[in-house]
């Protein structure tokens, strides 16, 4: 045996033993932190998520320098009074953050580069009837001084006297309608006994423009609504933005066995999807996404302030940022920066810098 074999056995026998020794420390550390965080006047929010399944680049990820959180999308409640049927975040827990809790995550995020917030569900105004996110609004805008502040709702429960309370604070409202049909809404699950979704979603632009909110439509292309032709009315509305979405499938939330929603039956092809693009391509606010576009180019952080990362077709969730800091929790989100510059996720999203007629 070489000299130079002789040399290298010891040095790869004390990796292995360091890399033992570092994995069981680890484990340790963990282990210990729910005594150490009261003393610090943290505390334990949700139990560690395990450990994903080692995939190649898994690795690599860890290894490589975190993403930058710029735009960051807050799903801080799960519960919905709609029942869409290809929800991609089901109401599978009722856990809300308390406030300051979510307060700190947000200062957190914000030290780590974010620049925009975007608040969802669930639906964002069914808690304390629109106190809860209007106060988060207020505090993005008013304490962190983030250039743009955004929400994502059905509409259905927000009244004027949120604009005139926190109005000032909200740069974007964005609201979800996939069909100007209300029999199509209903069968989608946006129907809610007499309310008429799209009168209300008139009424919502009004307001917008009354109390100075850039205006924002969500649609999600599906198997109901994938021959309507929505030019004339997207074009009278006017928002500033339409993003249009093609139905998405997560495992464990609208697919699956632990499913809440079967939206097997609402998915069209990526041919239908286009055809749908097409015929509105004229529409000069129209915003495609497509479901490769979708999956890795959205930071999404669940009510546990947990990364969740999509790759794989379903929602691995970090562990919150509350227990480990931004950085290593988003180490794992499965984020691609490059998608989300490649499509449009940085645009002028302050209201401030949007050449409006309010």
């Amino acid at each position: 045996m070489s000299l130079g074999v002789l040399v290298r056995l010891p040095l790869a026998l004390a990796r292995a033993v360091l890399t033992a020794l570092r994995g069981h420390l680890g484990a340790l550390c963990w282990n210990l932190l729910p005594l150490s965080l009261p003393l610090l006047g943290w505390r334990r929010l949700a139990p560690p998520s395990p450990a994903a399944p080692a995939s190649p680049g898994r690795e690599q990820e860890s290894d490589d320098a975190s993403p930058t959180p710029t735009s960051v999308n807050y799903h801080f409640t799960r519960q919905c009074n709609y029942k869409c049927g290809f929800c991609f975040h089901t109401a599978k827990t009722s856990f809300v953050l308390p406030l300051e809790e979510a307060k700190r995550g947000l200062e957190m995020l914000k030290e780590a580069g974010m620049e925009k917030i975007n608040f969802s569900g669930g639906e964002p105004f069914l808690q304390d009837g629109g106190e809860f996110v209007g106060k988060l609004v207020q505090f993005c805008k008013q304490e962190l001084k983030l250039p743009s502040v955004s929400i994502v709702s059905n509409g259905s429960l927000i009244r004027e006297r949120w604009f005139k309370k926190y109005g000032e604070y909200l740069d974007i409202l964005a609201i979800s309608c996939d069909s100007f049909n209300e029999d199509v809404n209903v069968l989608i699950g946006r129907g809610q006994g007499k309310k008429n979704h799209v009168e209300n979603l008139h009424k919502l632009r009004r307001w917008c423009q009354e109390y100075a909110v850039a205006f924002k439509i969500n649609s999600v292309i599906n198997r109901f609504n994938v021959e309507e032709d929505m030019n004339e009315q997207i074009k009278a509305l006017n928002p500033v933005r339409w993003k249009v979405f093609q139905c998405l499938l997560i495992e464990g939330e609208n697919s699956g066995e632990d499913a809440l929603r079967e939206a097997e039956k609402f998915v069209i092809s990526d041919e239908d999807f286009e055809q749908f693009l097409d015929r509105h391509k004229d529409v000069s606010c129209l915003v495609p996404e497509s479901n490769q576009k979708m999956r890795d180019s959205y930071l999404i952080l669940d009510e546990y302030m947990r990364f969740l990362n999509c790759r794989n077709g379903r929602k691995e969730p970090s562990k919150s940022i509350l227990d480990v800091g931004v950085e290593a929790a988003i180490r794992f989100s499965g984020f691609d920066e490059k998608m989300f510059l490649q499509r449009g996720g940085k645009y002028v999203w302050s209201k401030a810098d949007m050449k409006l007629d309010w």
